[in-house]
């Protein structure tokens, strides 16, 4: 892809903030205060672009609201990985129904990767009549223009071309209030496993410039967020578009320059394209988490040529084996999937028994989703639910184990944690977070929310540690 063909030029993004301010004057001129509701599904890219919109959306005039029964706009920000996700945002289009019968001047809008997807435009289209926005994630970038139709026109408006994809540099967000911010640093994929939808309805690679990215985390710590992930479907392939000589470990050098007190992680990374040169810059950083989501899918070899990973069990060991001989303190998190079409028991314990020998601090574990669309739906896929079901409880039990034990070992110990919010935990009120993303639990004053602190660990769990806040 050319560059020129990417990046979307200054005038065109000018031209959305006209629009942004014929929104604003439209209700003003009414004496009209709209509300939205923007109601977000799926990964964190999905988060990022939802505070994108509501960026543009503060910029026409709207207010938030996370009730759609009081919104003037409703906003559907779809995920399209996963089966279950798709059928509560169907759901919830249903519902829709009746906030539109109480108030028809109400817009809805559809948008995200499912909305990208054809099948799903157009059983919009025919069977959802009261959505009157849709657009995918190619468009995000125009959504004022959209809007701007959907109010001068009175008519359904679809905007779901296939594009390979764009990069607007300039969208205001809203972000949320804490101390965690996201940032995009490429969008798109180009590794086309035979499972995932994401490069149908994502585009191809295509990277931020560096100094916008920089600038944007220079900007997020003098702003005092003080945990920040870098985002993309495969960060590790960061800048290969650019031919600019730098990659995603230069990025990560020149990030961790910029001074203040804050950590930096990131996510998703593809096995086929880490390095030891990315570990030994995380290793040296100052700023890098020593936290590492790598995900492995599958531990057959057979399994992962159909997954079309492009590399081994083996290879993805050696990996981890590196990583941890200069991190030593790494936390390591993955995803796996358990019954891939075709996949038989031994294979599925073969992915067990990588889990068993990597030894990970935690695992986002599913069992095979089809989706219409990828090479993989169209698969022979001869186990039953019930024998994946089988399959898939073992591998929890192995993971649950593992994760108890690494847990305990923390008891006892001191740890540093940044508290990051109120906790559902009465004895435990705060949340927090140590530097490789463990959930720990606080006693400790809400006036510490928003700082790094040392905290004593007293008790764990499974999912999470239990501690209390030292005095600083």
């Amino acid at each position: 892809m050319e560059r020129k063909t990417v990046q979307i030029p200054p005038a065109d993004l000018d031209r959305q903030r006209e629009f942004e301010e014929k929104i604003y004057r439209m209700f003003a001129d009414r004496e009209a205060h709209p509300v939205a509701c923007v109601d977000t599904f799926g990964c964190q890219q999905n988060v990022a672009d939802g505070q994108k919109l509501m960026g543009m959306l503060r910029a026409c005039g709207f207010a938030f609201t996370k009730e759609p029964g009081e919104a003037d706009l409703v906003i559907l920000n779809t995920c399209a990985v996963r089966e279950h996700a798709e059928q509560r945002v169907f759901g919830n289009l249903g519902i829709l129904t009746h906030t539109k019968r109480e108030n028809p001047e109400q817009v809805i809008a559809l948008c995200g990767c499912m909305a990208q997807e054809e099948r799903v435009s157009r059983r919009v289209r025919e069977s959802y009549r009261h959505v009157d926005l849709v657009f995918g994630p190619h468009a995000l970038w125009k959504f004022p223009e959209l809007l701007w139709q959907v109010y001068t026109t009175r008519r359904r408006v679809f905007s779901v071309d296939a594009e390979d994809g764009t990069i607007a540099e300039g969208i205001p967000v809203v972000r949320e209030k804490g101390v965690k911010a996201w940032v995009s640093i490429m969008y798109g994929c180009n590794n086309f496993c035979s499972y995932c939808i994401v490069p149908y309805v994502r585009g191809r690679e295509r990277s931020r410039e560096m100094d916008c990215v920089l600038e944007e985390v220079r900007s997020l710590v003098e702003a005092g967020y003080k945990d920040i992930t870098l985002l993309g479907q495969n960060v590790n392939s960061y800048g290969n578009d650019l031919h600019a000589g730098y990659d995603f470990s230069d990025l990560l050098d020149q990030i961790d320059r910029i001074p203040g007190d804050y950590w930096v992680r990131f996510m998703s990374s593809h096995p086929k394209d880490a390095t030891p040169r990315l570990f030994d810059t995380m290793a040296r950083s100052r700023h890098v988490a020593h936290q590492l989501h790598l995900p492995f899918q599958s531990g057959s070899d057979r399994v992962l040529r159909e997954m079309n990973r492009r590399y081994t069990r083996e290879q993805y060991l050696s990996l981890i084996r590196y990583a941890k001989s200069v991190m030593p303190d790494l936390v390591l998190t993955s995803d796996v999937i358990i019954g891939f079409p075709g996949e038989t028991e031994a294979e599925a314990m073969e992915t067990v028994d990588l889990v068993d020998r990597v030894g990970f601090d935690a695992l986002f574990t599913f069992i095979y989703s089809p989706r219409p669309g990828t090479r993989a739906a169209s698969l022979p896929d001869p186990a039953t639910r019930a024998e994946k079901q089988q399959w898939f409880d073992r591998l929890l039990a192995v993971q649950n184990a593992r994760s108890a034990a690494l847990h305990a070992a923390y008891i006892g110990r001191t740890v540093r944690v940044l508290v990051d919010g109120k906790s559902d935990d009465p004895d435990f009120p705060l949340s927090s977070r140590t530097e490789g993303n463990r959930l720990v639990r606080l006693r400790g004053d809400e006036s510490l929310i928003g700082q790094f602190v040392d905290a004593r660990i007293e008790d764990s769990n499974t999912w999470a540690l239990f501690g209390e806040a030292l005095p600083g």
